[in-house]
């Protein structure tokens, strides 16, 4: 349920302890493959699901570069091999395990772990009865049998499992945004309606705290210090150099320099930027982040689960409205908008 931005944030920090880290993730189709954190001298896989960026997986690939106990007791170390018979002693397996004939894996399950014994040595492959739940009794699988993997994961099902929701131990004081929805008007776009979430304030342990939703709206042409008692201190605050972008407008060179520079409001953990003029101090634009890896700014924002209505006006039907999401192609929205006049500006960095 971890945030990937957060993992990353303590990998970073214990950077001398643990080294060369490795990011996973598809190119091509970015949703149809868990992005991975490989931690390659420790032998782990930290797997976040591909659309809400929370980890939902801990594969540990190689055992022999790590320790591991349960309820304090070893049952892999430089002394004790976790063997098919230590994990029935630690774990006290309770019904027969599954064997993968394709990966010549045996699967031995339990609530939220799953260990993989390799089988590609046996002379035969491991028998037993279905029906007949003695655990490991039931199995004759030879002596000695080494695990190959182990997963950790939430619920009853490895292939089944899904990030559960952020911990509250995860929110450390930050507000994060459940979606955020794009308000529209007579004229458009008018501003934003954001769910937001954290962790509610009272007295006691952090174990007695509860999840706080609430709902904050944010339009064009609010000031600076209505966005500050709505959603609070931003992250940060950017000042804008001088517009590049002035280059393209009819008369650049009659243009006056700007004695100061609009700025935005920064907020990492909601996927936003508000961007206010610098003369008036109101809103006048809102970025919206999808944090896709690959992206220049890449984990620098969680990522803003967003969805914007279009009011599309057919030829010969009346106007329907279409909703461009987060996950949304760009073909999809070309197909809808219409394709732009002149080819997109490529930022190179």
């Amino acid at each position: 349920g971890m945030p990937l931005a957060q993992a990353v944030a303590i990998l970073q920090k214990h950077c001398r302890i643990i080294k060369n880290v490795q990011v996973l993730y598809s190119e091509q189709s970015p949703l149809s493959h868990d992005l991975i954190l490989n931690l390659t001298q420790d032998g782990i896989k930290l797997l976040f699901d591909a659309f809400n960026q929370r980890l939902k997986v801990i594969e540990v690939y190689d055992l022999t570069k790590v320790k591991l106990k349960y309820c304090g007791v070893h049952f892999n170390s430089q002394a004790i091999a976790p063997t098919i018979e230590q994990i029935d002693q630690s774990f006290g397996a309770t019904h027969p395990g599954v064997y993968n004939s394709a990966e010549q894996l045996f699967h031995l399950n339990f609530r939220g772990l799953s260990f993989s014994f390799q089988l590609d040595s046996w002379t035969e492959t491991p028998k037993y009865e279905p029906n007949f739940a003695h655990g490991l009794a039931s199995l004759q699988i030879p002596h000695g049998a080494t695990v190959k993997r182990m997963y950790i994961y939430n619920g009853n099902s490895l292939q089944d499992t899904k990030a559960p929701l952020m911990p509250l131990s995860c929110f450390l004081g930050n507000v994060y945004a459940e979606n955020v929805d794009v308000l529209r008007d007579g004229t458009g776009p008018s501003g934003l309606r954001l769910r937001l979430l954290t962790a509610g304030c009272g007295p006691g342990v952090l174990a007695d705290a509860k999840m706080r939703v609430f709902e904050r709206c944010v339009y064009f042409g609010d000031s600076c210090q209505d966005v500050l008692s709505t959603l609070g201190s931003p992250h940060k605050v950017f000042y804008k150099s001088e517009d590049k972008m002035k280059i393209h407008s009819p008369s650049p060179h009659k243009q006056v320099p700007s004695k100061c520079n609009d700025y935005f409001f920064n907020y990492f953990t909601l996927g936003v930027d508000i961007l206010f003029d610098a003369n008036t101090h109101k809103v006048k634009k809102f970025v919206l982040h999808t944090n896709y890896p690959g992206h220049y700014n890449f984990n620098i924002y969680h990522r803003c689960e967003f969805k914007i209505p279009l009011v599309i006006k057919r030829d010969s039907a009346d106007s329907q409205t279409e909703t461009c999401t987060t996950y949304s192609k760009w073909d999809s929205i070309q197909d809808l908008l219409g394709h732009p006049v002149e080819k997109p500006v490529v930022l190179h960095r």
